[in-house]
């Protein structure tokens, strides 16, 4: 796989040259894994052009109409998308959002159904989501509640969308206070990532997606800690075997915890870890944080936390920021008013009775949620990660 590209350089997913493609490393086999779900099992297929699953997906889904939903940055992986699937007899229609967090509006999500509309979509039909988590969370809401509901398919072009949004069926937009407050639970009949797409990546993009997967090692699974520390080399280098794995692994542990507990009533909460201020940094900061940078300061704050309370040791704080500073997650203060931090922790949608729970990390690969922390401990570790 080429090396990712700099911020701005050029357009994401875009076409590759000749010599790029002759500096890829060579295609991995595509790998398969199942998710349950309430709704039946869908397959979550990894690969390097893997137009052909797409198309085996599209027959045997056997929709009546489709329509792609990509964000502005991935056009043209929009349109090759429409290309690999037009052999199925479909010829979708292409709808375009703006790129970023602030398109998970319900002005945005008005204008996808008014699409779905005028395009005649019938419950035969199917949504494809085309992009990265904004673009899969508002297509896949606009396809869970457009004639009460009808099928999607989650094709991820950013790192961050493979190894978590486009996994478990949660979908939504953002409330006026709160990030992902409106939405349901719509799984997807299949997920297919094609690593391709990550050759064109903007390297912070690529980057923050780290955040989520240090989540998963420290919360979840101490194997997934480990593959990060010593793969780091070939990972920031985009070495497309590499990657594979840590797709893999990730999808795996998420699938575990979902197939447990779909609609998030117990254990699939450990997934939260880091959102908690990780979400109320987005949402105080107008969503100028990138989620994963977002998630890196809400682990942090969340360590420091179980630190002060003895839930867990300062090694696991010091292995969790090396971790993260060696993905390129700095542990600089972002520019926000702690005040809006915490007025938004206290309106976290996962908040009961008034009382928000924290995920607590207790040993590297193990963390517990259900943690109702002292305010006064809120206010002081949130107010020191932002001096």
């Amino acid at each position: 796989m080429a090396p990712i590209a700099l911020p701005g350089s050029r357009p994401h997913c875009r076409r590759q040259s000749p010599a790029e493609r002759g500096r890829r490393r060579g295609a991995q086999p595509v790998v398969r894994l199942i998710v349950d779900s309430a709704r039946g099992s869908y397959p979550v297929i990894i690969g390097t052009g893997v137009h052909r699953e797409l198309r085996n997906v599209i027959r045997r889904i056997d929709p009546s109409s489709a329509v792609i939903v990509a964000d502005s940055n991935v056009r043209s992986w929009a349109q090759k998308v429409a290309k690999a699937v037009k052999p199925t007899g479909v010829r979708p229609s292409i709808y375009v959002v703006r790129a970023g967090e602030r398109s998970k509006s319900m002005s945005a999500l008005h204008d996808v159904l008014a699409f779905f509309e005028r395009r005649n979509i019938d419950r035969a039909g199917v949504v494809i989501a085309v992009g990265g988590g904004t673009v899969g969370d508002l297509a896949g809401f606009a396809a869970s509640v457009w004639l009460r509901g009808i099928r999607l398919v989650s094709v991820p072009t950013t790192l961050l969308a493979m190894v978590d949004s486009s996994i478990g069926g949660k979908t939504g937009i953002n409330g006026t206070r709160s990030k992902n407050a409106i939405g349901t639970f719509w799984p997807p009949s299949a997920v297919v990532a094609d690593m391709e797409c990550l050759e064109t990546l903007p390297a912070t993009a690529y980057r923050d997606a780290f955040a989520e997967v240090v989540k998963y090692g420290v919360a979840m699974d101490r194997g997934i800690f480990d593959l990060l520390r010593v793969e780091r080399p070939q990972l920031l280098e985009g070495d497309s075997r590499a990657l594979q794995r840590v797709v893999f692994r990730s999808v795996t542990a998420k699938a575990l915890v979902v197939a447990r507990d779909e609609r998030e009533r117990g254990p699939r909460a450990i997934l939260n870890y880091g959102h908690t201020a990780g979400h109320a940094l987005e949402a105080a900061t107008g969503f100028r944080v990138s989620h994963g940078r977002a998630v890196a300061f809400g682990m942090r704050v969340a360590a420091r936390i179980a630190l002060s309370l003895e839930l867990c040791g300062p090694r696991l704080v010091q292995a969790q920021d090396e971790l993260l500073a060696a993905y390129g997650l700095p542990d600089r203060s972002p520019a926000a008013d702690p005040d809006r931090v915490l007025a938004a922790i206290e309106h976290d949608k996962k908040a009961r009775r008034g009382r928000v729970a924290w995920v607590m990390p207790r040993r590297l690969g193990h963390a517990e949620p259900g943690h109702v922390v002292p305010s006064g401990v809120v206010r002081r570790m949130v107010r020191k990660a932002l001096a």
